[in-house]
């Protein structure tokens, strides 16, 4: 497959996640959550409080949820403009966009009368949307901005920082609504949370196994697709009574198909052993990091070859 069909396949998917965003956002809100006065998450529950304010109160200002999401997203769209990129907050605002759109147009109906089914439904139909975005590196806009920013900083995960900065909406749905709508809203944030956690899984750091003996084709395949370091161990079989090698290495779960990959494309025959990490110490790149490794060519073999403490290129095969 050429690189041409590569981006267009990648463009496609992408269109494809926005106009998910919008139809399953939009059904959240307009056919579980609103109908049973239970916010949703960030902007969009900050939306279904500001029209309902505005159309029961003194202003009588008819200005649908669609319309305040927009709005309300206006401010933090240029914020992430200059924190976070113009190409991510380009595929941000188009998701702003869809969610706006679809949600004006998707009916206004009350699937169920069980506020606890359309907390849970219109929450995990929130996460669904926010977590292939945030997969495919982009956002949903609103708070997801301010959550992907902290999660990079700090790497903890997406998920915990919605649930943080989504408190004060349950808060506000206690106050203008009743408090059995606010403890509603946080079981719709606690399953919108799950979800993304579930789906952008970029956070989560798994240990890696790798028995082979092919350690110098395996390394240098897992190197062309993976941007993480590696430590080869001597391993001998109990069964077979023979000599291999077993590469060890921590990644996080969205590296895990690429790793899979690149193993049984230089060995068919290795065994791959994958343990969950609960925590790690020492210098774990992150996405950011990972970009300047390979654009200033700094680690191992993405420009074709090696090199020695001193800068001396190193046969293939020699993995430093």
């Amino acid at each position: 497959m050429n690189t041409t069909s590569d981006l267009r396949i990648a463009l496609m998917k992408k269109i494809g996640i926005v106009l998910l965003t919008g139809a399953t956002a939009a059904v959240a809100l307009n056919c579980f959550l609103q109908p049973a006065h239970t916010l949703a998450a960030g902007v969009n529950g900050l939306a279904q409080l500001v029209s309902d304010l505005l159309v029961h109160g003194s202003l009588h200002l008819s200005l649908g949820v669609g319309a305040w999401i927009f709005l309300l997203n206006i401010p933090i769209a240029f914020l992430g403009f200059f924190k976070l990129g113009f190409r991510l907050m380009l595929w941000t605002f188009l998701n702003i966009l869809s969610v706006s759109i679809f949600t004006m147009f998707v009916p206004l109906t009350q699937v169920t009368d069980n506020a606890l089914m359309g907390a849970i439904i219109g929450g995990v139909l929130l996460g669904v949307g926010a977590g292939f975005s945030l997969k495919y590196g982009f956002t949903t806009g609103g708070l997801d901005v301010v959550s992907l920013v902290l999660s990079q900083t700090t790497g903890r995960t997406v998920g915990n920082f919605m649930m943080l900065t989504n408190g004060v909406i349950a808060l506000l749905a206690g106050f203008v609504y009743s408090w059995e709508s606010a403890l509603y809203t946080i079981i719709s944030i606690y399953c919108m949370s799950y979800v993304v956690d579930i789906i952008h899984t970029n956070q989560q750091k798994v240990t890696a196994f790798i028995v082979t003996s092919k350690a110098d084709e395996v390394a240098h395949a897992i190197t062309e697709r993976v941007t993480r370091g590696m430590t080869i161990l001597p391993s001998y079989g109990g069964f077979t009574k023979k000599e291999s090698q077993t590469i060890m290495m921590v990644i996080t779960r969205y590296e895990l198909y690429d790793l899979d990959q690149a193993v049984m494309q230089a060995d068919p025959d290795a065994f791959l052993n994958i343990v969950p990490t609960q925590s790690i110490m020492g210098n774990f790149a992150d996405e950011k990091e990972q970009r300047k490794l390979k654009v200033a060519a700094t680690f191992p073999n993405f420009h074709g070859e090696n090199h020695d403490d001193t800068g001396t290129p190193l046969p293939k095969g020699d993995l430093k």
